[in-house]
């Protein structure tokens, strides 16, 4: 994942008055982080200034300090992550129930349809994949715990939107840059609200290969106790081995079943916390 960032000193500890609480130097330690994914596992001093944005004496410190700090490795000039790395998101990671949760009932759905199946969350513009088991790869992209999407033209990330408020929405429809990442995406505002309009009434969202040629993908929405959509659960297969006709009947009982279970699985497992918590 490649930000472009502004070039400058990397010593800058704020961007400005109106920002004063922004630490710039932390964002660009950050992009250089980032730079380094599946397809870019190893880099230069040079490859990772131009991924960045930063001028090589700044991308130099912050190897170097990523490096003297353990989460990077620096092999005579090619650097990339160490284990270490890991520990940044630990903290997140080890607070979150629902991956555990559904991860048994993705096991499950998976070997019932022979179809790959995921959970993810809206953060931003995107959805983010935070469990996933799969059965052959029938995407060029590798999908993994992280994977990042545009929420527009992926089946969970259209039963997130259509999930939010109003308001919500229309902010989102205002901003959202629609591109066409196949010639079947939907690039209309209009029709992605109405599109939106449907899932939100039918409770689930089919998407024909909108996010990448022979990719169908199915969606159903994960709620908590209080009925908030908090998720969303798909499964995916390629347009090769299932019509639309057959990913509706075929799938979708089976997705709307699991989706039942992690609920109820989720739900028990919040009351069961909070039933462990000591009376003070």
């Amino acid at each position: 994942m490649h930000d472009e960032l502004v070039n400058g000193d990397a010593g800058a500890a704020e961007i400005g008055a109106a920002e004063g609480d922004f630490v710039q130097s932390l964002e660009r330690g950050l992009s250089v982080i980032r730079a380094f994914d599946e397809d870019h596992p190893v880099l230069s001093l040079s490859e990772v200034a131009a991924a960045t944005g930063l001028s090589r004496a700044a991308a130099r410190r912050f190897l170097h300090t990523l490096v003297h700090l353990g989460y990077m490795h620096n092999n005579g000039g090619r650097f990339s992550l160490r284990p270490k790395i890991l520990e940044l998101g630990y903290a997140y990671l080890s607070s979150l129930t629902l991956p555990e949760v559904a991860l048994p009932h993705l096991e499950e759905l998976v070997a019932e349809v022979r179809e790959s199946s995921s959970v993810s969350e809206l953060d931003g513009d995107d959805v983010v994949y935070i469990a996933r088991v799969a059965t052959k790869r029938i995407m060029r992209v590798t999908i993994s715990v992280g994977t990042r999407f545009p929420a527009y033209a992926t089946s969970m990330g259209r039963v997130l939107l259509a999930a939010k408020p109003d308001e919500w929405l229309d902010d989102y429809l205002a901003s959202a840059r629609l591109r066409g990442l196949t010639d079947l995406t939907i690039t209309s505002t209009a029709q992605l609200r109405q599109e939106l309009r449907t899932i939100r009434s039918r409770g689930w969202a089919l998407v024909d290969q909108e996010l990448e040629e022979g990719l169908r993908s199915l969606a159903a929405p994960i709620r908590d106790p209080s009925g908030t959509v908090i998720a969303a659960v798909n499964v995916s297969t390629h347009a090769g081995r299932r019509s639309l006709e057959s990913v509706v009947a075929d799938l979708l009982h089976p997705l709307l079943a699991t989706a039942g279970r992690i609920e109820r699985d989720l739900a028990s497992s919040r009351t069961g916390a909070r039933s462990r918590r000591p009376a003070w």
